[in-house]
């Protein structure tokens, strides 16, 4: 039996050598190990029994982040060498927590992972709502406006999975799958029968690389490629959606997180584009930047057309997560512009939410 890697941020050698048996194991376990674990009652028991047998309870714990107060400690430890021990360890980073971009954060394929935020705010107003849909094309334009309310309800699940891992051998390169979904529910309008005003389905395929760089003090951590679709699942004159090619480049420092996402939209024939100019007002670039501090988590998405004149627009996202109980966290978003839903992606308006949330950016 191995022994599970130790918390802190020592590696001795005979830490190394057990965590490359237990991922062994965990590629291939043992069926009469898991077998064995259908039979016990307590949940937590045969989770720990299937951990166990997969070799998942010897893995590094790449879901939990190092707190700043973490960081700073390795930071005043850095280079420091204990007799027998060798050099410290670096914890996992913001980024490698979520994306398993180092070796030592590998955990395979096929296990669920959160990724974009997973929350449910039963308070969404708005000042402006958009009681009458419309676009270029004149067979996606409502005939008339609809009885809205400015006050609804919005929530949102996403999640990935990685799918490849190391496509290109030591070159790296891990290919993941992920999907977001989030509604507008218009749960306090009795008056039409509470309907969804709006679902936005984002389903999307990514290709990772783990990279190595600093730029103005900044580390370049990740670089991606990927494809997007984007659409409301809904028919004309309301249907909206569309294809893009996306880059990521992630950046990284003590607390922060930057993610800088450039993309190309995939021409659609004029007949069949539902929303031939979505890229002059959803853009065609977005900056997030995630910032934690005292268990708290702020983000700011900056959004923009990359055009000037009349075709200039753009829009501004705030969020707010805070502690609650356990893992449950109060959430606030604050919006401002074009496109907070794909309905309203040439309407400009403010939001403000608040609610709980599961999970945050990273």
């Amino acid at each position: 039996m191995t022994t599970p890697l130790p918390r802190s941020f020592s590696a001795p050698l005979a830490g190394m050598l057990a965590l490359a048996s237990a991922t062994a194991h965990a590629q291939n376990p043992d069926p009469m190990d898991i077998r064995a674990c259908t039979a016990i009652e307590s949940d937590s028991q045969r989770l720990a029994c299937y951990d166990k047998a997969t070799g998942r309870d010897h893995l590094p714990m790449a879901q939990k982040r190092p707190s700043p107060d973490d960081v700073a400690v390795f930071a005043r430890d850095a280079g420091k060498k204990t007799e027998g021990d060798g050099a410290v360890a670096a914890p996992l980073s913001l980024l490698d927590s979520r994306w398993e971009l180092s070796p030592e954060a590998k955990l395979g394929t096929f296990n669920i992972r959160g990724y974009k935020p997973v929350y449910a705010m039963p308070v969404f107003a708005t000042s402006n709502q958009n009681d009458r849909p419309t676009s270029p094309n004149p067979e996606n334009t409502a005939p008339a406006r609809i009885a809205l309310q400015n006050a609804e309800m919005k929530f949102q699940l996403s999640l990935k999975t990685k799918v490849a891992q190391d496509v290109f051998g030591d070159a790296g390169g891990d290919v993941w799958v992920g999907y977001t979904q989030s509604s507008h529910w218009q749960l306090y309008n009795s008056g039409i029968s509470r309907p969804f005003r709006e679902t936005n389905y984002e389903p999307e395929a990514m290709l990772v690389f783990d990279t190595h760089y600093d730029v103005l003090g900044w580390q370049g951590r990740l670089l991606g490629i990927g494809i997007d679709h984007q659409s409301n699942g809904r028919s004309n004159p309301l249907s909206r959606s569309w294809n893009r090619v996306i880059a990521d480049f992630g950046f990284e420092r003590p607390g922060w997180t930057v993610m800088i996402r450039p993309w190309w939209r995939i021409p659609e024939t004029v007949k069949d584009d539902n929303n031939p100019d979505i890229s002059d007002y959803m853009g065609r670039t977005e900056a997030q930047v995630v910032h934690e501090w005292r268990g708290q988590e702020f983000g700011l998405l900056l959004r923009h057309s990359l055009r000037g004149g009349s075709r200039s627009h753009g829009a501004g996202q705030f969020t707010w997560s805070f502690p609650v109980a356990g893992n449950l966290r109060g959430y606030m978003e604050l919006f401002k512009g074009y496109g907070e839903s794909m309905i309203d992606y040439n309407h400009n308006a403010t939001y403000l939410g608040l609610g709980v949330s599961l999970l945050d950016w990273y």
